[in-house]
C-alpha cells in the first residue's frame, strides 16, 4: 500500500503549533459559521466599514446576522469571554489556525476560501517589543537556519491599536535565493483595541494585549516554493504527493 503524504498546509499548522506551544500558547478553535457580532462588532468593526459590503462577506441568506466568518479573529473574543465566564482571569496566550471564507476574484495568490492563524497575547504588561520578538522566534524556528529580520510599517485595523503591517527579512546562506535579503509583508498586527478587550468582558484599563494575523497559504507558498495558491485547494494528488 502507498503512504499519504500530509498536504502542506496541514503540515504547516502542526509546525506553527509546535512553536507556538514551545512559547506557551494554547491552541483554541471556533465556527466557521459565525455571527455579524463576532465577526465584526465584537471587533470594533464599525457598521459601514467596506468589510460588511457583499464583494468581501458571505452574508448567509437563510440564516439572518451570520456569515462565514473572513477572518479567525472572532476566535479571540470567544476565546475570553469564555474565560471570563470561568472566572479565568489573564494573562491569556492562545493561537487559532483554520479556514476563512471572502468573497473575491480567484487567481494565482488569492482564493475565495484561505486558512489564516491568529495569534493573541493578553497581559498586565504585553508590548509590541513582546509581539515582535514572538514573531521574530516564530520566523526563525520555522526558517532554520536563516537569520531573520523584522520591520513594523504604520497601518490601520479596527480591532488594533495602534497598528501595523509586518514584513519580514530572511538572511542566509541556505534561504532559497528568490527569498534571500528581501523584504516580505507577511501579515497585520497591532496592540488589541480596548473596545475589544472590554467586548469580552475584559478590564482595559488593567489589562491589554497584542494580536497578529496571517495567512498560512502564502506562508506555505513561501516555504515550499509554490507558485499557485489554487494548487493547494486543488485536491491534486500529482501536487499532495510532492509533500
Amino acid at each position: 500500500m502507498n503512504e499519504g503524504h500530509m498536504h502542506p498546509i496541514s503540515s504547516l499548522i502542526r509546525e506553527a503549533n509546535r512553536i507556538f506551544f514551545d512559547m506557551g500558547f494554547a491552541f483554541a478553535e471556533g465556527p466557521l459559521l459565525e455571527t455579524e457580532w463576532y465577526n465584526f462588532d465584537a471587533l470594533n468593526v464599525p457598521k459601514d466599514h467596506p468589510a460588511r459590503d457583499m464583494q468581501d462577506t458571505f452574508f448567509i441568506k437563510d440564516a439572518a446576522g451570520s456569515v462565514l466568518r473572513t477572518h479567525t479573529s472572532p476566535v479571540q473574543v470567544r476565546y475570553m469571554e469564555a474565560q471570563m465566564k470561568k472566572g479565568v482571569m489573564p494573562p491569556y496566550r492562545i493561537i487559532v489556525p483554520g479556514r476563512a471564507f471572502r468573497n473575491e476574484a480567484t487567481d494565482m495568490t488569492h482564493e475565495a476560501q484561505f486558512f489564516q492563524i491568529e495569534g493573541l497575547a493578553v497581559g498586565e504588561d504585553i508590548t509590541m517589543a513582546h509581539l515582535k520578538g514572538t514573531l521574530a522566534r516564530f520566523f526563525k524556528d520555522l526558517f532554520k537556519g536563516a537569520s531573520v529580520e523584522i520591520r513594523f510599517r504604520p497601518s490601520f485595523f479596527p480591532f488594533t491599536e495602534p497598528s501595523v503591517e509586518v514584513d519580514m527579512r530572511l538572511v542566509g546562506d541556505n534561504v532559497p535565493l528568490k527569498l534571500r535579503d528581501k523584504w516580505i509583508e507577511m501579515m497585520g498586527a497591532g496592540m488589541v483595541h480596548p473596545n475589544v478587550l472590554r467586548n469580552a468582558g475584559i478590564d482595559a484599563e488593567k489589562y491589554r494585549g497584542f494580536a497578529f494575523g496571517m495567512g498560512l497559504d502564502r506562508l506555505a507558498m513561501l516555504r515550499w516554493g509554490i507558485d499557485d495558491v489554487r494548487l493547494m485547494h486543488s485536491a491534486d494528488l500529482r501536487f499532495i504527493n510532492q509533500f
